[in-house]
């Protein structure tokens, strides 16, 4: 091309392609025209509970879900191979000396879960610590759980339950480091 053949958008003055497109054009327009694969609800994309997940995530799947709970449903295999993840505490006031240390790909996505099942919503993460290895890091904690806690007269735990502080609870999974 001449340069005084040079062309340009009359929207935004953009330079125009050989075709006499405009490209930032174009992708606003076809955002518009086409909602089906605007942004918000382009179904090559995956959303969990409103938020949008990236397709590099390990358990990406395209769609609308309400929690990685309706997700891991549909593809179980990939959540049991998926190593990392958080490791939480969560606590409830109708059991103020109780927490529950568990693990998750997601903890807030987990704590919803539990939500559901309390009309008062009162579950609340007390702390949560990303690890490469969630299920060892899980272990180790219930394990320093146990130790904390641990009294002759008293029935200490119950599963992944503990009596402990909340103050207790976080140190512990402060603690936890993986070889």
């Amino acid at each position: 091309m001449i340069a005084t053949d040079i062309k340009y958008c009359n929207r935004c003055d953009t330079e125009l392609t050989e075709s006499g497109e405009c490209k930032p054009c174009h992708k606003k327009s076809n955002a518009i025209t086409n909602p089906i694969f605007g942004p918000k609800s382009n179904p090559l994309r995956m959303w969990v509970n409103g938020k949008y997940i990236s397709s590099k995530h390990p358990l990406y799947k395209a769609g609308r879900y309400k929690s990685f709970g309706d997700l891991a449903f549909g593809s179980l295999n990939n959540y049991n191979l998926i190593k990392e993840g958080y490791v939480y505490a969560i606590s409830n006031a109708a059991w103020p000396e109780w927490i529950k240390i568990g693990k998750a790909i997601d903890a807030d996505d987990r704590l919803s879960s539990y939500q559901t099942s309390s009309p008062m919503r009162d579950y609340k993460l007390v702390h949560s610590v990303y690890f490469d290895d969630r299920n060892a890091a899980e272990k180790k904690a219930h394990i320093l759980a146990a130790f904390k806690t641990a009294h002759p007269w008293n029935k200490h735990d119950n599963g992944e339950w503990f009596k402990l502080t909340d103050e207790q609870a976080v140190e512990i999974l402060k603690e936890i480091t993986i070889d």
